[in-house]
């Protein structure tokens, strides 16, 4: 028996764990991965969205709590639940020194990583470096942990945590935290929540999995035959636009195509579908998976000139590169009339003033449809590269309603001793979109509170198990 069970190890279970021992409490994660394998989709991570309203070592100028909440509501529409929202982007201000006392160092931005350098904290050696420190100091606080470890069943009784189950293997705790992400990684559940389009295409069957392969979404399952409180859209995740190449799961962040906002993107029939310079990278990033997802084929290709190489963090694969670009139309098996007609109908639409990547510039387009309202250059200048894309999801966006205490409910009830952090509770506050960093925010806040949570309600537990027996 143990005071907290930890399901799930990635960086909200971690934080979960880490926080609920230095309550007091002893403490088992359950991992579902092999230990080579541990972290979830943190090991791909790379930066933490930090609020701050000042000059902190790596990060410069301020970032108030004001404008991250505007970027976090442009993103998602809306579709968030502010009070949340505002809990994790103050916490998001306080963590980074816990986070160095178990181990976690930072370093500035990296060359490449264009607009985030004010904004977010990059992790020195990654998310993989920040799991193992986390791992680290578990190891070193006596928090037991145990890998290949999926849990597939929970015991619960009127809202009440009981035992986690791991096959036949039994693990009671007084009380549990629910850190083992979303479901991305269960391609039939996404095929169904996906569907099928008017075209005939079942979307989901083209996804790649950016992340890690052992998030099924098992826990979540259960929860929802135990009658846990949900909310979220299925279809909504955290869905990049990534080289078709890429491995169907753990490619990872190196995988990502940088360089949409620098050229066009036209999908298999050769026309541009949407607006490249809308906004700055990292903002809108996330964007482009899902609307790949909605392009015939689920295949899009991003399209730049010489004039763009070197202002964009390069991908892992090489692009296919022509001299001439009905040569690339060709190489991309693209109808070329049809490329060329787009791509001399955008540049002719180009309105080329002061080209700055760094900023929101006035290049723009008039004219066509969809515009290009910034960063809008003809493409011209040879060699020229093409890049074709498919949906990257990271995580999913449906999971477990919880409160500012990452309480899972019951019929609107809290339980009293089960909490949720990370993916799994995610989109509370990511109803959809995304912004580069978020993420880590969202499980390191909700994983400390819920630890910290978890903890307390252990200690209820067991006062209220000896009160029950001396009476």
């Amino acid at each position: 028996m143990w005071d907290v069970v930890v399901v799930g190890g990635g960086n909200a279970a971690l934080c979960s764990a880490l926080m609920a021992r230095e309550a007091g409490a002893s403490v088992l994660i359950l991992e579902a991965s092999p230990k080579e394998w541990r972290g979830g989709n943190s090991q791909h991570t790379r930066n933490l969205r930090c609020m701050h309203d000042a000059p902190q070592d790596v990060l410069v100028d301020a970032y108030p709590e004001e404008e991250y909440w505007q970027d976090l509501l442009k993103v998602t529409g809306g579709i968030t639940n502010e009070k949340l929202a505002r809990m994790v982007i103050r916490e998001s201000s306080t963590c980074r020194p816990w986070m160095e006392k178990h181990g976690v160092r930072f370093q500035p931005s990296l060359s490449g990583t264009l607009h985030v350098a004010r904004t977010n904290a990059f992790f020195m050696g990654g998310g993989k470096a920040l799991v193992n420190a986390y791992y680290r100091s578990a190891e070193n606080l006596g928090i037991d942990i145990l890998y290949d470890s999926p849990v597939d069943d929970l015991e619960i009784k009127d809202g009440t945590f009981i035992a986690a189950r791991v096959g036949d293997k039994r693990y009671e705790g007084h009380a549990v935290v629910l850190g083992c992400g979303g479901f991305e990684s269960d391609r039939a559940w996404l095929r169904e929540a996906w569907g099928q389009n008017e075209r005939g295409e079942w979307p989901a069957d083209n996804f790649l999995i950016r992340g890690t392969r052992y998030n099924m979404g098992v826990v979540l399952k259960v929860m929802m035959r135990e009658g846990a409180d949900t909310m979220g859209d299925p279809t909504q995740a955290h869905c990049v636009a990534i080289d078709a190449r890429s491995p169907l799961y753990d490619g990872g962040i190196c995988t990502r195509i940088d360089c949409v906002s620098l050229g066009i993107v036209v999908n298999r029939e050769a026309k541009r579908f949407y607006d490249e310079g809308e906004d700055f990278w990292p903002k809108r990033y996330a964007l482009w998976g899902r609307l790949v997802a909605m392009q015939p084929g689920q295949i899009a290709y991003s399209i730049i000139d010489a004039k763009s190489v070197g202002r964009f963090m390069p991908p892992v694969f090489d692009g296919v590169k022509a001299d001439t670009l009905p040569e690339l139309a060709r190489k991309l098996e693209l109808d070329v009339d049809t490329f060329m007609e787009t791509v001399n109908s955008f540049n002719a639409a180009c309105r080329v003033g002061t080209f700055d990547h760094t900023i929101q510039d006035d290049c723009h387009t008039e004219g066509i449809t969809p515009e290009k309202t910034h960063w809008a250059r003809p493409i011209d200048t040879g060699p020229f590269y093409g890049y074709a894309v498919r949906p990257g999801v990271t995580f999913t966006y449906f999971g477990l309603t919880t409160d500012e205490k990452a309480s899972v409910f019951f019929n609107g009830k809290a339980s009293p001793n089960m909490f949720a952090a990370g993916e799994i509770n995610a989109g509370n506050v990511l109803g959809k979109g995304y912004t580069a960093g978020v993420g880590m925010s969202i499980g390191t806040a909700f994983g400390r509170i819920a630890g910290t949570q978890a903890a307390l309600a252990a200690k209820k537990m067991k006062e209220g198990a000896v009160k029950h027996a001396a009476a």
